[in-house]
């Protein structure tokens, strides 16, 4: 069975802390009393055990042990159940680190389970230690904070990613052209964000339906601070279909900038092989066994060459006006 972190708190205070979960229901004998429950990477005995307490539904917490769970918020009778993903952006590994977090939300009770330790909750006790009117209001600002700090974990990610497509766009206007392997690791980048769009998407929801949508484990005076947390995943999201914009912006530039380029270079060889037909033509006509004006003297010799000067001289400078060369 995995250790449980647990914490009691009357009328917003701090009164005990990692005590046994067997003593919840004796904590929540006090009309006063708060219970905060922390579980990483629960069994389905620490489960069960919490659920004999405080009467969890049996498929919040199948959810709750199964992976990979889409944000989302559950309604049920006595509790709510949300669904979170922290994130983590590695951009030198072009990785995304996700953790899922899930909340039980009763009266006065917050039971959390999260599948690592890449979600610490050490920012969360000290936001409810430095708050205690806040807390006071129940378990529903305690959720209010974790869905802050993971939101707040998303505008970070928001910026990263900002940062390394603005290196990107410098990388893709430089007069070097990105090689296969930025290309490849453009390529991956650009999976992340898809990946962090569908995690950021239906927190949407979900935050709405916490701010709009009544229920008696969230205190009316919070209810402000999620209609607040709504606003921040609305920029998130916002921010994110931003980034995915300008990342088919620069997916186009990046062809078009291509595309220029060999041009350019078609160009170049183009103009130069027609200087250097030039020559090739004059001594082809000049090298006949036929008689011609000037054969056989040195005259002939002289003229050839102020040709063969002349035009490919000609041909420099017009296309060289021309931004051939």
């Amino acid at each position: 069975m995995s250790a449980a972190h647990t914490r009691a708190y009357r009328k917003g205070v701090l009164e005990a802390e990692g005590f046994p979960v067997s003593e919840v229901s004796d904590r929540l004998d006090d009309p006063d009393a708060v219970v905060w429950i922390d579980y990483c990477r629960p069994t389905a005995d620490d489960l069960e055990a919490v659920a004999a307490q405080l009467g969890l539904h049996e498929l919040a917490i199948e959810d709750a042990l199964e992976p990979h769970q889409r944000p989302k918020v559950d309604r049920y009778p006595t509790h709510l159940f949300v669904t979170a993903q922290s994130v983590a952006l590695d951009a030198a590994r072009r990785r995304l680190d996700s953790t899922e977090v899930d909340a039980f939300v009763g009266p006065r009770w917050l039971v959390t389970v999260r599948s690592s330790d890449g979600f610490a909750t050490g920012p969360l006790t000290r936001r409810w230690d430095a708050a205690p009117e806040l807390v006071a209001l129940g378990p529903g600002y305690l959720l209010h904070t974790l869905l802050d700090r993971i939101v707040d974990d998303y505008l970070a990610t928001v910026d990263s990613f900002g940062d390394y497509y603005d290196d990107v766009s410098d990388g893709i206007f430089a007069d070097t052209p990105l090689g296969p392997e930025h290309q490849r690791q453009w390529f991956e980048m650009r999976r992340v964000l898809v990946r962090f769009t569908r995690v950021v998407a239906p927190l949407r929801e979900a935050a709405s339906t916490l701010a709009h949508t009544p229920h008696e484990a969230i205190a009316p005076e919070v209810v402000p601070y999620f209609q607040d947390l709504y606003d921040h995943v609305i920029v998130v999201h916002e921010a994110t279909e931003s980034l995915r914009d300008l990342v088919t912006s620069l997916v186009e530039a990046n062809l078009s900038l291509r595309d220029f380029r060999q041009n350019q270079v078609m160009k170049k060889v183009s103009s130069w092989a027609a200087i250097i037909a030039v020559p090739t033509l004059i001594t082809g006509y000049y090298g006949m066994n036929v008689p011609y004006p000037t054969s056989g003297r040195a005259s002939g010799v002289v003229v050839s060459v102020l040709v063969m000067v002349a035009a490919s001289t000609g041909l420099y400078v017009l296309f060289r006006r021309r931004g051939w060369l």
